[in-house]
């Protein structure tokens, strides 16, 4: 009990200290042979991070967004004939669902960005807030006064840290895992038929564990006090204090 005490106590004092790290340091100091994987099982069972108590945590800040916050992010693919392709990915944030997306043949400029949120969109009731990452493709002037006109309000995630985009981050991976890297496309038609076909599947089909085993079409359309405005900062981006916080994914 004395070597958990020392393993957790000493996770705690230092968090970004790794297993091994810990376990060399522990080794030293008692004379005991320590496994990186006793120390990795031990902080596993006992090992709770303390969340600040001065404000939400992101999952209680994420889970008031009821359809007033989607996610949007792009990512590259490459069809059977070596051609590049940009794929922007859109979801909601409150019900996990794959809204839509936008497929166009590489090299793309504003106005390709503008006309495939305009894709991934169409037909759906806009939101209040969109989420985006730093690319420099969302600072095209198209691509700002596209979200004017709309009257969508944009929210940058926290610079050089894609753990403050986590949902269409993990959204995009799975549509490698599960989709692109089962299948191959020729065109840009034909991986817009194929992740239109996935969508279908991932919003009807596949379950969700943070959503208790329901489907993101199945989440009920609970009604959420609006995102608060008071966290955008003037510069539009959310600010920072809120990151400190530990995003439980699922």
């Amino acid at each position: 009990m004395a070597l958990i005490a020392a393993i957790v106590e000493m996770k705690g004092r230092n968090p970004k200290f790794g297993y091994l790290r810990i376990a060399q340091q522990i080794s030293y100091v008692f004379g005991v042979n320590l496994d990186k994987d006793v120390v990795r099982r031990v902080l596993a069972k006992h090992y709770r991070p303390a969340l600040g108590a001065d404000g939400p945590s992101w999952l209680n800040f994420i889970a008031q967004c009821n359809d007033s916050l989607w996610s949007v992010d792009l990512f590259r693919c490459e069809s059977v004939l070596l051609k590049s392709h940009w794929v922007m990915v859109v979801m909601d944030v409150f019900t996990r669902r794959f809204v839509g997306f936008g497929v166009t043949r590489a090299p793309i400029d504003g106005m390709s960005v503008c006309g495939m949120f305009n894709h991934a969109v169409a037909g759906q009731p806009r939101p209040k807030y969109l989420s985006t990452d730093h690319d420099p493709l969302f600072r095209f002037h198209r691509w700002l006064a596209n979200l004017r006109v709309l009257e969508i309000g944009e929210i940058k995630s926290v610079p050089y840290a894609p753990v403050s985009h986590p949902f269409v981050e993990r959204l995009i991976g799975t549509i490698r895992r599960e989709a692109l890297d089962q299948i191959v496309f020729w065109t840009a038609l034909d991986l817009t038929h194929k992740l239109d076909a996935f969508r279908c599947y991932y919003n009807e089909q596949r379950v969700y564990r943070s959503l208790n085993g329901s489907t993101p079409a199945q989440r009920p359309a609970q009604q959420r006090p609006p995102l608060p405005t008071s966290i955008i900062s003037a510069g539009g981006s959310i600010v920072t204090a809120y990151f400190r916080f530990r995003w439980p994914l699922d």
